[in-house]
């Protein structure tokens, strides 16, 4: 058997409105030459190819290994963007340019969490209380929106009131405001002159929001949880991190409404996904004076370095494009206290903590207040550790009370996960009446689908095709024809039909591998064959593919983006059967604005522009769209 094949380079594919002279003189001119094989007697067939004949990439995209092509992509505009925001930043000089600046982050934030819910009655009620060495306990329930409840301990000072208040938002602890170390620091604040707030957050503690008929958990990861509401949240154009900050500024109101509580001395500190939420609030709420995060901020240059992007409430809507990084939440706020707690070996990157305290200390000397900012670094891994909220109540203290002096923290008890707890029966969705982060969501798309029923109505067709194709970044036919196309020179012959192997290059750095299976007697029409597992998935012999080659259909599986040769390894396994192994990889588009759908269907077009004139001399081929999993 031998082959005879000419080299194959590439092409360009021509735009659908060219007159098809122009057409076949294009094809003449372009540097590809189409590869032709020669087959001789005895040629062997394929029974219905599969395997890693099948490969296009053979591991390989560009210069870079084929399963880190999306993670490339997207880091490489990061790094266009990071580069962006910095001229920004260095271009901030007065006082005005930082109000500016200030003010422009502030509007963009609260627009991409979707803006915030009327304030209504908290219903607060105290249910428990109990003296302590040094402070009294209080169990708390309020509701952060109607019938939304939120279970929190209130730690109050054996001191004359008014005293400052201090809001505690939990981390990612299975137990919420019952973790031991959370409750040292409320503890600690107390027994120094401040009242403390720890809640439960939403996923947490007494607020499970997936639970059976029996009332038991069915997550038990808090991340995931927050995930799962973040995957309706993001369809309504809101976010877990929006429903999170709110329920953590009604507790301010509570704080405030407390007649003990100095209203003009507000505080906030959390760590971990806690140290998010106090980064969140404190940029955010004006009220907080002085705030301590702890094991969170970084930098979004080291964070897509390293561990990558995390769970839902961690990521704002394209806030990597706008150029809103870790350091921005700082800045938000500025001049007012604020102390970065760090821990050596964190997964937080410390080097990328260092980077963000330098530029809010920059910031806050513009202004005139260099001593206002400060960060304290334990030689410790991640968490709210005794070095940490040792540093975190002296800062509290120096600034909401006036005392700047050694702290100690002493070992005093602790509750148990039982005695932490405010509800009867241990969870809120067991209160009469209560409210899920769902039922949240769902109210919130009935609003939006009476809005885009009258949107539609009322606004042209073609005018709402523009404004779809805007929103999900899909870019006009006219560019996406300069997409690049490599035709590989061996074809494999097949009973009745042979397979091309096609690389198309819609923009740079992204690669989708493609089979083209071409009949021996073409009808004309063509499918384009999309599958959510890979290209090959259906091409087995007798299968769904080859059905359609033998009613004469050129048929063209492509690898849209991500899936297939190009699908990104999943680093979290546990995660996988909720979000698949490339959550993460979404999550890095989104921080840029960028749609997966969006890019995916852009993949899509350009695959259908290719295939439409894909060895056609006159008529342009029909084509058929098939989509099944996730290009569905």
């Amino acid at each position: 058997m031998r082959f005879d094949m000419f080299a194959l380079e590439e092409c360009r594919i021509p735009p659908l409105d060219m007159p098809n002279a122009e057409r076949t003189t294009m094809k003449g001119e372009c540097v590809m030459v189409r590869a032709c094989v020669v087959l001789f007697a005895g040629l062997l067939v394929c029974r219905g190819a599969a395997g890693a004949e099948l490969s296009v990439l053979n591991g390989t995209a560009g210069d870079a290994p084929a399963s880190e092509m999306l993670d490339r992509y997207f880091q490489a505009l990061s790094e266009a963007a990071f580069e962006r925001r910095r001229a920004v930043y260095e271009e901030v000089k007065t006082p005005e340019d930082c109000a500016a600046y200030q003010e422009r982050l502030h509007a963009f934030y609260v627009e991409q969490l979707g803006g915030w819910p009327e304030r209504t009655p908290l219903n607060a009620q105290v249910v428990g209380a109990e003296a302590k060495d040094g402070y009294r306990l209080e169990k708390v329930i309020y509701e952060s929106r109607p019938d939304f409840f939120v279970t929190a301990l209130l730690h109050l000072p054996d001191a004359d009131p008014p005293y400052p208040g201090v809001l505690v938002p939990c981390g990612h602890s299975s137990n919420g405001k019952a973790s031991e170390a959370y409750q040292r620091a409320c503890i600690l604040l107390a027994r120094h002159g401040m009242a403390a707030l720890c809640y439960d957050p939403i996923g947490q503690g007494e607020r499970h929001q997936v639970l059976d008929h029996t009332g038991k958990v069915l997550v038990s990861s808090s991340t995931i949880e927050h995930t799962l509401v973040g995957v309706g949240a993001i369809l309504t154009g809101t976010n877990t991190a929006a429903i999170r900050i709110w329920d953590g500024i009604r507790g301010i109101d509570y704080l405030v409404e407390r007649d003990e509580i100095d209203p003009e001395r507000i505080g906030c500190t959390g760590n971990s996904g806690g140290g998010t939420l106090t980064s969140y609030i404190m940029a955010l709420d004006r009220r907080v004076k002085v705030a301590a995060p702890s094991c969170y901020l970084t930098s979004f240059e080291k964070l897509l370095e390293t561990i990558g992007p995390q769970d839902a409430e961690q990521n704002i809507h394209a806030q990597v494009a706008f150029g809103m990084n870790h350091a921005d939440y700082v800045l938000m706020r500025a001049p007012k206290p604020t102390l970065m707690c760090c821990a050596t070996r964190d997964f937080f990157d410390i080097s990328g903590s260092w980077d963000t305290f330098r530029q809010a200390k920059r910031f806050y000397t513009r202004l005139g207040f260099s001593e206002r900012m400060d960060l304290a670094e334990v030689d410790e891994q991640h968490g709210f550790s005794e070095g940490l909220r040792v540093a975190m109540t002296r800062w509290m203290r120096r600034w909401l009370v006036g005392l700047d002096e050694p702290i100690i923290e002493p070992d005093l008890p602790v509750l148990t996960d039982p005695e932490a707890l405010c509800t009867p029966t241990g969870q809120v969705l067991q209160l009469a009446g209560a409210r899920s982060a769902w039922d949240l969501l769902a109210e919130r798309e009935e609003e939006l689908a009476a809005a885009r029923k009258t949107l539609w109505r009322d606004t042209p067709r073609d005018e709402m095709l523009r404004r779809v194709r805007e929103v999900a970044g899909i870019r006009p036919h006219a560019e996406l024809n300069q997409t690049t196309v490599r035709i590989l020179p061996e074809r494999m012959p097949c009973e009745g039909y042979a397979i091309a192997k096609v690389i198309l290059r819609p923009e740079p750095g992204v690669y989708l591998p493609a089979l083209v299976f071409v009949p021996e007697e073409p009808s004309g029409d063509a499918c384009l064959y999309l599958h959510g597992d890979a290209k090959e998935a259906d091409a087995a012999s007798g299968g769904p593919i080859e059905q359609r080659i033998k009613q004469g259909q050129v048929v063209m599986a492509p690898d849209l983006r991500g899936i297939g040769e190009t699908e990104s390894p999943g680093r979290h396994k546990s995660w996988e059967p909720y979000f698949g192994p490339d959550w993460q990889t979404f999550f890095r588009g989104y921080l840029l604005g960028k749609s997966f759908v969006g890019m995916r269907t852009e993949d899509a077009v350009v695959c259908a522009l290719f295939l439409r004139t894909y060895e056609v001399d006159e008529k342009p081929h029909r084509i058929h769209l098939l989509a099944t999993g996730e290009t569905a």
